[in-house]
């Protein structure tokens, strides 16, 4: 089992507003006990990654369209912007790169 059968288990939305006006909603990989920090990056031909421990998403900025992606098919020139994650008092919030840098993935 790949999680704490006894760890609640979050169900993660996400919504995209566009720069051209468009708008998406995609469903994320669950936090299944502690994975449910996701880096976002920007990357070329705006194109924005939305990447998290067991899975990444492309959206492209202009569209709104959101793929599934597999790692090794993401570029590694890209720009880190910031990440979704647990505050202190356990509460989602953005931390931008100037807030918090960079964060690697536990191996588990």
């Amino acid at each position: 089992m790949a999680t704490d059968p006894f760890l609640p288990r979050f169900n993660l939305t996400m919504n995209i507003s566009g720069t051209a006006g468009c708008s998406s909603s995609t469903e994320l990989f669950p936090d299944t006990g502690y994975a449910g920090r996701r880096n976002v990056y920007q990357a070329a031909k705006g194109m924005v990654y939305v990447v998290g421990q067991f899975d990444a998403r492309v959206i492209d900025s202009q569209t709104c369209q959101t793929s599934l992606v597999e790692f090794r098919h993401l570029d590694r020139d890209v720009i880190f912007l910031g990440s979704f994650d647990q505050d202190e008092d356990k509460r989602w919030r953005y931390f931008s790169s100037a807030q918090r840098p960079e964060l690697p993935f536990a191996k588990r």
